[in-house]
């Protein structure tokens, strides 16, 4: 049971422009959120981390003596903070840009301006990560359950790791591409429960993955779960013939990622 609420969240906000400042804190207010520290730049966010650890970390893209790219990263490289949940909000549409931001295990995006819903969501989803609940399955021992992660970013699959950890599944293994993947599957006789992929992937993608397994290996029965940032129509159209059992997008909440898994590994 989730004990912890929007309102106990601490919260570090990294926004150089007053105006933002202002208008982002009086949303936090509204939500109920009290215990926020702002700061101006990424010099200042650093810091005061060093100090304090706080539940969230907010950040524009755009800082005086960094982006937020550059921030994250940072935070993410000490252990004492590579679980620190961080969101963006950011007017920059440009996707080259915010992808390293989608690939870094971000709870989420907001646009500026942004909606109530969308940051009421966010902070909820922030308070999956910081106090998660484990996944309860008719048709399976979670302690059992057998999951392969694939994913080029070390911080994205340091993050999904952390999301099926925190649902109670502690036998995960990683790949960092298709190919060092379809070896690790083959390997180990087929064993895995779930496997959970990228789209774009050095050496061999997502799509071609899914269709080794499905075709050069002839399994099609173990469900394999896309998380991505590709936005792609005609891409993603060939993954789903390629035989993927379900997509979701980057950055994603915990929440759904539990109710994908439930269905999948319940129907299988």
């Amino acid at each position: 049971m989730t004990y912890l609420s929007i309102s106990d969240l601490s919260i570090v906000l990294i926004e150089p422009s007053v105006t933002q400042l202002k208008i982002i804190l009086n949303y936090l207010h509204e939500e109920g959120v009290v215990n926020i520290q702002g700061v101006s730049s990424g010099e200042q966010a650093m810091a005061l981390l060093e100090n304090y650890q706080p539940d969230l970390i907010i950040s524009s893209m755009y800082l005086p003596d960094m982006t937020a790219t550059e921030l994250f990263s940072s935070i993410k490289s000490s252990p004492q903070f590579e679980n620190t949940v961080c969101m963006l909000i950011s007017s920059e549409t440009n996707l080259a840009a915010l992808e390293p931001i989608r690939q870094s295990g971000v709870v989420a995006i907001l646009p500026k301006p942004f909606s109530h819903s969308d940051l009421k969501r966010a902070l909820r989803a922030t308070i999956e990560l910081v106090e998660p609940e484990e996944i309860h399955l008719d048709s399976y021992d979670i302690e059992s359950i057998r999951v392969l992660v694939v994913d080029d970013s070390i911080m994205s699959l340091k993050h999904i790791t952390r999301i099926l950890n925190n649902m109670g599944i502690s036998h995960v293994s990683t790949a960092r591409n298709g190919k060092e993947a379809l070896q690790i599957f083959s390997d180990n006789n087929e064993s895995f429960d779930l496997i959970v992929t990228d789209y774009n992937m050095p050496e061999m993608d997502g799509e071609a993955l899914i269709k080794s397994i499905r075709d050069t290996l002839d399994n099609r029965f173990v469900p394999i779960l896309m998380v991505t940032s590709e936005a792609n129509e005609k891409r993603l159209s060939r993954v789903l013939q390629a035989g993927v059992s379900a997509i979701c997008d980057k950055p994603f909440e915990p929440m759904n990622i539990r109710e994908m898994l439930f269905r999948l590994l319940e129907q299988h």
